[in-house]
């Protein structure tokens, strides 16, 4: 269904046919995003079940371009404004630059470029913006901040099992919350500026995912992107770099930089417990693996913060809160790792002429899908002496056939028992994908589940490829 409306909007906004539709992998959203290819154009193509929040990007993004800000340009929406095809700006986000160089020479000039960018999206990109548009909500107020602020307290230190008194705790967030609004907030507030929002595009960095933005202060966009926990920019670059960002705020509008730069660390201070609430939800609740490894270097953050910044604020059920989880044992590393559970997964794909591999370790059971119903490459001479792991097989695969979707169906199977397997301490389980040579589609898809188990569970999977085996063809 994607694919028929997305061709579609492609045809009608380029005036070509729409020669590949490939799914892109999902970030943290319920979102899911797809690159679309013609002979002669490329485009990014989102759905998104949310309209509201569709139109919400759709209309910032129009604004900015009339402000000549860096984001990419919107080409088409459907009339139901589920779907929309934006510019694509390729594949190098900042925070996989960093991810590859660390905090290189290269990397601090593509921050100072996204400092300076970003006070216009807040100061310029604020003037005749009309707020009411933004969603879910308008402004970055007291009840926003609560939003973050609980979702800290309920997803992350319960969870945690550190003590604190309810009321003190909360008698804290509202001190911190006034001491908040006392800063100028008609600006817009990106909400989410980090380095994995910033793609680097013919060496200029352009913002997207701003959709969740609002009204609201300047710090706070700063903070979330110095202190981002994955990128581990060291403490005193972000002070380098905090002063660059006061300077280009200063050539536009008139502030007091001592107070700007001391309130700025009441915002490093929200941004971070909203960080941990949301590690909290989708990484210890959900487990999901990116999320789980980002807790570490968060409360990394948190430490250096309470080790060397003072508030003019005293929140002293809220430290202690903040001190109990910097030495808490819960967030060693190895407590969620999935690698420490009993659990052995076997990922097998396999040929049906040679029939349904065999379970050696007793258990009986596991998950047989079969591949047979997507499109073979194999029926074609230029595949026939490869295998699902080869690039133009893989792009066949997911152009040409409904593999992304057979695959999401699978991993919402195997998903509830691997669940139950790891709450009980089962032991064994074994998935397999059959197809009718065991070379392209079930190749492509053990490779792909063994690839989601590891990254969503961090279990140690092991991979067989069992034709290829056989034939002496270890890939």
């Amino acid at each position: 269904m994607h694919e028929e409306i997305l061709k579609h909007l492609f045809k009608q906004y380029f005036k070509e046919d729409c020669l590949a539709v490939i799914q892109l992998p999902q970030a943290g959203s319920d979102r899911i995003y797809f690159r679309l290819k013609g002979a002669e154009n490329s485009a990014i193509a989102t759905y998104g079940k949310d309209t509201k929040e569709n139109e919400t990007f759709i209309h910032h993004t129009k604004h900015f371009h009339q402000k000549f800000i860096t984001v990419p340009q919107v080409y088409i929406a459907s009339e139901d404004k589920k779907y929309y095809l934006q510019q694509d700006l390729g594949d190098t986000s900042l925070y996989s630059i960093i991810k590859q160089e660390g905090i290189s020479e290269n990397v601090i000039k593509h921050l100072k470029e996204v400092l300076q960018q970003l006070t216009y999206l807040q100061i310029r990109g604020a003037e005749h913006f009309n707020f009411d548009t933004c969603y879910p909500i308008q402004e970055f107020n007291r009840s926003s901040m609560f939003w973050d602020l609980n979702s800290f307290k309920y997803y992350f230190a319960r969870v945690a099992r550190v003590h604190f008194s309810e009321i003190d705790l909360n008698e804290d967030f509202h001190k911190l919350c006034d001491y908040l609004l006392d800063e100028p907030n008609q600006y817009f507030m990106f909400r989410d500026c980090q380095s994995r929002n910033v793609m680097i595009h013919e060496d200029k960095p352009y913002f997207i995912d701003y959709q969740g933005g609002r009204k609201g202060p300047l710090q706070y966009d700063v903070a979330s992107l110095l202190w981002q926990a994955g990128a581990k920019i060291p403490y005193d670059v972000r002070e380098e770099l905090f002063d660059y960002y006061s300077k280009k705020v200063s050539a536009l509008i008139l502030i007091n930089k001592e107070e700007f730069k001391e309130r700025y660390y009441g915002f490093v201070l929200i941004r971070m417990l909203q960080v941990l609430g949301a590690y909290g939800f989708r990484g210890l609740i959900e487990k999901r693996s990116h999320f789980i490894e980002s807790i570490i270097p968060a409360l990394e953050n948190v430490k250096w913060f309470l080790e060397n910044i003072k508030l003019k604020i005293d929140l002293l059920e809220l430290t202690s809160v903040l001190q109990q989880l910097i030495v808490s044992d819960a967030f060693k590393v190895e407590k969620f790792d999935g690698s420490e559970k009993p659990l052995k997964i076997v990922v097998n794909s396999f040929s049906y002429k040679r029939g349904i591999p065999e379970d050696t370790s007793g258990n009986g059971g596991g998950f047989v899908f079969d591949c047979r119903g997507l499109h073979n490459p194999g029926r074609y001479e230029p595949y026939k002496q490869h295998t699902g792991k080869d690039q133009h097989v893989i792009e066949f695969l997911e152009a040409k056939s409904k593999v992304k979707e057979f695959l999401e169906s699978v991993y919402k199977v195997i998903d509830i028992n691997i669940q139950d397997y790891l709450a009980r301490d089962f032991e064994n389980l074994q998935i397999n994908f059959g197809c009718t040579g065991g070379q392209h589609r079930s190749v492509y898809c053990a490779e792909q589940t063994a690839k989601y188990i590891k990254e969503k569970y961090n279990i140690d999977v092991k991979l067989k490829h069992i034709e290829r085996e056989l034939q002496g063809q270890f890939i």
